[in-house]
């Protein structure tokens, strides 16, 4: 890698680790498209390069998720025991949701990946929260919760913030809890999603040199290494800051990365 690369995915790790400890996202929905550009401005292979952008996204997380929980864990905000109700759920849909991907041709994994996010988008400019009407279901209601958050995030190669987090408001958790909780969601999330990409794409031919499965080792290690050292940041910023205003200017970007994904589909 030359080095305007290197710096290129160093300003797109510290983005996403950023955005992590900030909303309990992952990351994955600003790197996906960034990821994607440049693995399609070096020429990798079209059939495979949204594939890979989701998978190097989703291993990336795994660094994330550590530094971001690490800093909200300090807060005393992380809801442990419900991370240990969901973790099962989402172990197992983290491994079906990039086999789910594999049977997906670039076009309509891109346009998952676009309607999903322009989805997270409006929620996030709407902020409508949803009415906090139940307490968190019994242990078979949260196997099933987590193996729908699962299969989302390791679809589309996010940390599934989106869908844990207004879950657990709905389910009676406040809002800082319910983000501190889904960025330490975001590990197992990673984990298995990541262990599925190198599983269902070490038998792809045609994989640029050092690829484990669909993953691009180089960015994974650039990405992982600006966006732990930025995770902390944002979880911090989280807990001393109104965040509605930085959610919004967020929303528009989610919204300019959902488009161009959406070109990527059709293209």
């Amino acid at each position: 890698m030359d080095l305007e690369l290197i710096g290129i995915l160093l300003l797109m790790g510290t983005a996403g680790g950023y955005a992590a400890g900030l909303l309990g996202i992952g990351g994955g929905m600003v790197l996906v498209p960034f990821i994607t550009m440049i693995f399609t401005a070096r020429g990798f292979p079209p059939d495979l390069v949204v594939h890979m952008a989701i998978a190097t996204s989703l291993a990336t997380i795994m660094f994330t998720s550590l530094s971001s929980v690490r800093a909200h864990h300090l807060h005393g905000a992380v809801r442990w025991p419900v991370v240990r109700m969901l973790a099962p759920g989402i172990l197992i849909g983290s491994w079906i949701g990039p086999w789910i991907g594999k049977q997906l041709n670039t076009s309509a994994l891109a346009l998952v990946f676009a309607l999903f996010v322009a989805f997270s988008a409006t929620q996030m400019l709407v902020n409508k929260k949803p009415q906090a009407s139940r307490d968190l279901p019994k242990a078979p209601g949260m196997f099933a919760a987590g193996g729908i958050i699962g299969i989302v995030a390791g679809l589309v190669g996010a940390g599934g913030g989106f869908i844990s987090v207004p879950f657990m408001s709905w389910c009676n958790v406040k809002i800082h809890n319910a983000v501190a909780t889904s960025a330490a969601l975001g590990f197992p999330i990673a984990l298995a999603g990541t262990l599925s990409n190198v599983y269902f794409g070490l038998g792809e031919a045609n994989l640029p040199q050092y690829s484990l499965g669909y993953i691009y080792l180089p960015a994974l290690v650039v990405i992982a290494a600006a966006s732990v050292t930025m995770a902390p940041l944002g979880a911090r910023t989280a807990h001393n800051m109104p965040v509605a205003k930085l959610k919004r200017i967020f929303a528009v970007i989610l919204y300019a990365l959902a488009a161009y994904m959406l070109w990527k589909a059709f293209a």
